[in-house]
C-alpha cells in the first residue's frame, strides 16, 4: 500500500497510533537526529493536544496504521453485542490485560474491553479503576468509529450505545467454566 514516493501515509491521512488512538498526518518532515537525516511523519492528536513524530521507516513496527476498514468496524460492533467474558482472576491482573488490549490499538480488542466492562443500569456500579478503563476504551473506540464512518464522536457514541444495549448478560469465560 506504499505510494510512488515510498511512503505509506500522506499529509491529511487519518491514522491510528496504538497508544494514542486516532490522529492526522500533519506533515512529513526531514529532521537531523544525531547527525543523520531522518524522515518523519508528524502526527497530531486533537483530543490530546499532542504532536508525535514517527520515523517513516519505523511507522509499521511502531504500530501506525490506517483507520479500521468497514468490515472491522462491523465486527467490533458485533463484538459489543456479545456476551461479556469476565475472567475470575484478580482485578489487578485483569486490569493489566485490559490496559494492554486498549494500548494494542486493535479495534476488536478495544471492543472486547468495552463489552466486558460495560454495566447496564440494572447491574451494580463499577469501581473507580474499572470505570476509568471502560471510559478510556469507549472513548478510543468511539473516536476510531467516528473517523472510519465520517461521523462526529457523539453519533459514534450513540452507535456504540445502541450495540451495547443489545448485549447479552454477563457470563464467565469458557476457560473458567471448564476449570470449575
Amino acid at each position: 500500500m506504499t505510494s510512488k514516493t515510498g511512503l505509506e501515509f500522506k499529509v491529511g491521512d487519518a491514522v491510528v497510533y496504538p497508544a494514542h488512538g486516532v490522529g492526522k498526518v500533519a506533515a512529513i518532515e526531514t529532521q537531523e537526529v544525531a547527525g543523520m537525516a531522518l524522515e518523519v511523519y508528524v502526527v497530531t492528536f486533537e483530543h490530546e493536544k499532542m504532536t508525535l513524530r514517527v520515523p517513516t521507516k519505523k511507522a509499521k513496527t511502531a504500530g501506525l496504521r490506517t483507520l479500521a476498514a468497514d468490515d472491522t468496524v462491523s465486527k467490533a460492533l458485533t463484538t459489543l453485542k456479545g456476551r461479556a467474558r469476565v475472567k475470575r482472576t484478580m482485578w489487578s491482573r485483569r486490569a493489566q490485560e485490559y490496559e494492554a488490549k486498549i494500548n494494542s490499538g486493535d479495534l476488536i480488542s478495544i471492543a472486547e474491553v468495552v463489552r466486558d466492562l460495560h454495566r447496564a443500569d440494572t447491574q451494580p456500579e463499577q469501581s473507580y479503576s474499572e470505570r476509568q478503563l471502560y471510559e478510556s476504551a469507549l472513548d478510543r473506540m468511539a473516536r476510531e468509529v467516528a473517523a472510519a464512518n465520517k461521523i462526529d464522536k457523539d453519533a459514534a457514541m450513540a452507535l456504540l450505545g445502541k450495540s451495547l444495549s443489545a448485549k447479552k448478560p454477563v457470563a464467565p469465560a469458557a476457560e473458567e467454566a471448564e476449570a470449575a
